[in-house]
């Protein structure tokens, strides 16, 4: 269920983020999952208030048609679609991408859905000039996450671009970009204020993989809804 995913990033009218979240947890989770998706994990953006973040995916792209195809055109859409984009003022901010480790993601459990959630969640876009080589991956996945991890953070993921036309064409994706992206989880902000501190003390980090970097980065901080998997 995770070869193919959707990082969604909505820009929100002022005031309209609790209204988003409280349909979009009762209407749209069983809803698009009954289509063939899986709706990974819906949050609040600490650093802009007026945003609102979630991720879903698909067994792969054919499916991604399908499933999108009919939860669109299907009854949940049609009844809740004029109330959820009354919220909005952009949707387009989408990254298409595909997890680098096969199975990444597939273990989340449903039933996370059924308690509070109180940790935070952080998404790291990384932009490269030009499609990762597999060397680049290989530096993230074998050098940057065990560090993240040593420093005190819980790897989630490590994604990147997926480079399938986006035949959906009822929702845009950003194209001509290269990113690989890392999700990170902490038991909340104080575990991830450490976790930074901790991280720019360990000589490994700043003298060898800092400056091998991407210069371009977005940091997303984000705090789960009680109804996300990803926590």
């Amino acid at each position: 269920m995770t070869d193919v995913v959707e990082l969604r990033q909505y820009t929100l009218h002022p005031g309209q983020r609790e209204v988003l979240i409280e349909l979009f947890d009762r209407e749209f989770v069983e809803t698009q999952e009954a289509t063939g998706m899986r709706v990974l994990g819906q949050f609040r953006d600490l650093d802009r208030p007026d945003h609102f973040v979630w991720l879903r995916s698909f067994p792969g792209m054919p499916a991604r048609l399908q499933a999108l195809t009919s939860f669109y055109t299907g009854p949940a859409w049609k009844a809740n679609a004029a109330a959820a984009n009354a919220t909005m003022i952009d949707s387009d901010d989408v990254l298409l991408l595909r997890p680098v480790r096969q199975g990444a993601l597939a273990g989340l459990d449903p039933a996370m859905r059924d308690a509070p959630a109180s940790s935070l969640v952080t998404a790291t876009i990384y932009h490269l000039p030009s499609p990762p080589e597999e060397q680049d991956v290989r530096f993230f996945d074998e050098t940057v996450l065990p560090l993240l991890e040593k420093a005190g953070a819980t790897p989630l993921a490590l994604l990147r671009t997926e480079y399938a036309e986006n035949d959906f064409k009822g929702l845009p994706v950003r194209t001509g970009e290269h990113v690989l992206v890392v999700l990170t989880s902490f038991p909340g902000q104080d575990a991830y204020a450490e976790h930074t501190e901790r991280l720019a003390g360990l000589p490994e980090w700043r003298d060898d993989v800092q400056p091998r970097l991407p210069d371009s980065v977005e940091r997303l901080l984000l705090t789960p809804t009680d109804r996300s998997m990803l926590r």
